[in-house]
């Protein structure tokens, strides 16, 4: 049986089933909603469909957030220039 809650409820029961470097924020839902359209049709939330997929959704992610507070795809690239001091 599937109960479908708000997003709210959603985001209270899963924070609390979560260890700390999976728990969610509002934002972070309605990211996840956007991105995944065609499984989220309604506007309730159901914590046995929807859990899962939000989990591997937010693992695939990099860990730090963006400006907006989205965590980022993007990966930092380092590279070392040659040095540009001269002795005078």
């Amino acid at each position: 049986m599937t109960t479908l809650i708000n997003k709210e409820q959603f985001l209270e029961e899963h924070n609390k089933l979560s260890p700390s470097n999976l728990q969610a924020t509002l934002t972070l839902l309605d990211k996840f909603k956007d991105e995944k359209k065609p499984l989220m049709k309604d506007t309730e939330w159901c914590l046995d469909k929807h859990r899962i997929p939000f989990i591997s959704w937010l693992t695939s992610m990099q860990k730090e957030p963006d400006k907006k507070g989205y965590i980022s795809k993007k990966k930092e690239i380092f590279k070392n220039y040659p040095e540009t001091h001269y002795d005078a």
